[in-house]
């Protein structure tokens, strides 16, 4: 890894460890034995550097959704929002850092608008990829209809299951829970 790695490592590490607000430059030049010059040269400020470290954890936790969602094609939508969950749920404290990282874009999104575009783009991706995979249909068939309410469903879902699950993992939402809700919210869903 070259300095620039190191320095994003080392940052992220201080997210989990300290979280954003309580980082500070030299805490990251400690951790990755740079020295705080490194900082401005490769990224300009310490917040740029912190704000490049949520996005990277962002997207690792883009990609782990992504790698859940990998699901049976013969299961109903039911049953692949089920399973998917489930995966996702059960990944959750594997991911606790990962997540407690990712969390913190939701507040830098307000004033980094660099980090706002970044949400708003992997959302977008997310929805179709979302809405794809619990219709059982390609990304590129999902109708922006589709996008807007499957994938945004999900996208909710998964967003409140996970801050509950991070406040109180004991009793967080299971998959399960979360199925019989919707269930009882429309009961012609087949129970199947």
């Amino acid at each position: 890894m070259g300095q620039r790695d190191d320095l994003l490592a080392g940052a992220r590490q201080c997210l989990i460890d300290k979280g954003y607000a309580h980082t500070t430059a030299r805490d990251i030049v400690a951790v990755t034995g740079a020295n705080l010059a490194a900082i401005g040269y490769h990224f300009g400020t310490k917040d740029a550097l912190l704000n490049a470290a949520v996005l990277e954890a962002f997207e690792e936790w883009g990609s782990s959704i992504e790698n859940a969602s990998t699901l049976t094609p013969a299961a109903t939508a039911e049953a692949r929002l089920r399973e998917f969950l489930d995966g996702l749920l059960s990944a959750a404290a594997q991911q606790h850092a990962l997540l407690v990282a990712s969390v913190q874009a939701y507040a830098l999104a307000e004033f980094a608008p660099e980090v706002r575009a970044q949400l708003a783009a992997t959302y977008a991706k997310a929805r179709r990829e979302l809405a794809a995979m619990v219709l059982g249909v390609p990304p590129e068939d999902v109708t922006p209809g589709q996008a807007a309410s499957t994938g945004s469903l999900i996208v909710a879902l998964i967003n409140g299951a996970v801050l509950q699950w991070l406040v109180d993992p004991h009793d967080a939402p299971k998959a399960s829970d979360l199925m019989d809700a919707m269930r009882t919210l429309n009961p012609e869903v087949d129970a199947g």
